[in-house]
């Protein structure tokens, strides 16, 4: 049967073959190109597909984590309302912002537009926490009460001022849209620990504000092979979207289908060599085995009250943040291998006070749960846990400065970010901001160092992940990134 489908494939190729065997012509060589589908770097026949070992093989640096979960806030969440205290502000509230401190950096159109720019102290109280008296303000009192466990990283720093380039740059490490994300990217090296699901999963929250749109880019595979995009987990009866089998349509339906598919394109791999082909029967088997996985997964019935009661009443309605720290927590049960969260909403250019309220009541209990459940059940030594957004806010206020109200505009400068598990230090803040939360004054952490410490802690050399693509070597950390010693236990 494979002789003869072979047969039928390459009588179709007799134009083809004639035009690239009678002529020496570039056009030629270009045609032959595009036939066997020689671009990027080769896959070998029998290399693995989705489960088992990826590009990299055994890790050359003994792995911490085995597994992370990035809880990422989209829009720049304050870190003066959150995590970094700065009694300066209040002392100075209203005041402008000094030149000598500012140092001409580039504002955004916003703030540029404004007269002067109105120092501005959080509305909300600080306190310390725990032994490593890590400071948290009143509005995240969950995330208090694990400090102990937390590491924050207070000098965070970017080089892009405006929403999509900063997200794009925080995900894929380029401001520029079609590079691979860090999920793709750690998949590509890792390959996955569970056949049955992918390595990559995306959830987005359904009850945060869309205040700054998210695109299907940001977790997917650039120019890696399309098995190693993320795969977006939604609320609802069909958690991903095609999966499940039209009406009247029976599993064995389907295993017959694609059985007869995996020949065809068996044959049509033998032929033109094209590892895309690979690729697309990889994911039409990945897809039939989690017909039965992901239905098992979503279902939380098996969850006890107590653990809903931990990660908060909205952890009973599907698809939002805290029901996707749940989620999450069994995606890593499962050993997938990078499990992404998104929760927008941390724009406040205006009403910050009120909608900061809003905002941290919705994630910091269930982002807390989340640390407390992967530690109750013996997975936090080896999963990291990953807590932040693509820039931080201003310590002056955006628009006018009121009693009760006032915002923030973007700040790349210095942000704030905190980890948990995986090999990263507990109880510690790393780095330093000046005393108006403008300018970092001691171990500053660009994007790229934080990315390059991430593939260290699953034991990645971050300068030996590369993809060849267009002529050249591409990685997560571009020509950058050093690993951030100080953070790691």
């Amino acid at each position: 049967m494979n002789k003869e489908i072979e047969q039928l494939i390459a009588s179709n190729l007799n134009r083809r073959s004639f035009l690239q065997k009678a002529s020496l012509s570039l056009g030629a060589v270009a045609l032959g190109s595009l036939i066997t589908g020689q671009t990027g770097n080769p896959v070998k026949k029998g290399s693995p597909v989705i489960a088992g070992a990826g590009v990299m093989g055994a890790p050359d640096i003994p792995a911490r984590a085995k597994r992370v979960v990035y809880l990422f806030q989209s829009g720049g969440p304050s870190q003066f309302e959150t995590f970094d205290y700065k009694p300066m502000l209040e002392k100075m509230h209203g005041q402008d912002l000094p030149d000598s401190v500012r140092k001409g950096q580039r504002l955004t159109g916003m703030s540029a537009q404004q007269s002067a720019l109105p120092l501005v102290g959080s509305s909300f109280k600080f306190q310390q926490n725990g032994k490593s008296g890590a400071w948290t303000s009143e509005l995240m009192p969950y995330t208090g009460a694990i400090a102990d466990d937390i590491c924050f990283i207070k000098s965070m720093h970017t080089d892009q001022i405006n929403h999509d380039p900063a997200l794009t740059f925080m995900q894929t490490g380029n401001q520029i849209a079609g590079r691979p994300s860090m999920g793709a990217w750690i998949s590509y090296g890792l390959g996955s620990d569970n056949e049955n699901l992918p390595a990559f999963i995306v959830l987005v929250s359904n009850n945060a504000p869309k205040d700054q749109p998210l695109y299907a880019r940001l977790w997917g595979n650039g120019f890696l092979p399309s098995k190693y995009q993320g795969v977006q987990f939604r609320s609802g009866s069909d958690p991903v979207l095609y999966l499940s089998d039209p009406e009247g349509y029976k599993a064995v339906d389907r295993r017959e289908m694609l059985d007869a598919l995996k020949a065809l394109n068996q044959a049509q791999m033998e032929t033109f060599g094209d590892p895309d082909i690979a690729n697309r029967v990889a994911q039409y088997e990945m897809a039939f085995r989690m017909q039965a996985s992901v239905p098992e997964i979503t279902d939380m019935s098996d969850e006890p009250d107590w653990v809903f009661d931990m990660y908060g009443p909205d952890s009973r309605t599907p698809g939002t943040y805290a029901a996707n720290c749940l989620l999450a927590r069994r995606l890593l049960e499962r050993d997938v291998k990078f499990v992404q969260l998104y929760h927008q909403g941390w724009d406040q250019h205006g009403n910050l006070p009120k909608a900061l309220v809003n905002q941290c009541k919705a994630t910091d209990q269930a982002s807390a749960a989340l640390v407390k459940d992967l530690k109750q059940r013996g997975l936090l030594d080896d999963t990291l846990v990953v807590w932040g957004g693509e820039f931080g806010r201003t310590n002056y206020s955006q628009g006018k400065l009121t009693k009760d109200d006032y915002g923030r505009d973007h700040h790349p400068r210095c942000f704030t970010m905190w980890m948990a598990g995986g090999g990263v230090q507990p109880g510690l803040t790393y780095g330093e901001t000046d005393e108006f939360g403008y300018n970092i004054v001691k171990n500053p952490v660009h994007v790229h160092d934080f990315q390059a410490t991430l593939l260290y802690l699953l034991g990645i050399d971050h300068e030996k992940l590369t993809y060849d693509s267009e002529g050249r070597k591409f990685r997560l950390t571009d020509v950058a990134g050093k690993v951030v010693k100080g953070v790691i236990g």
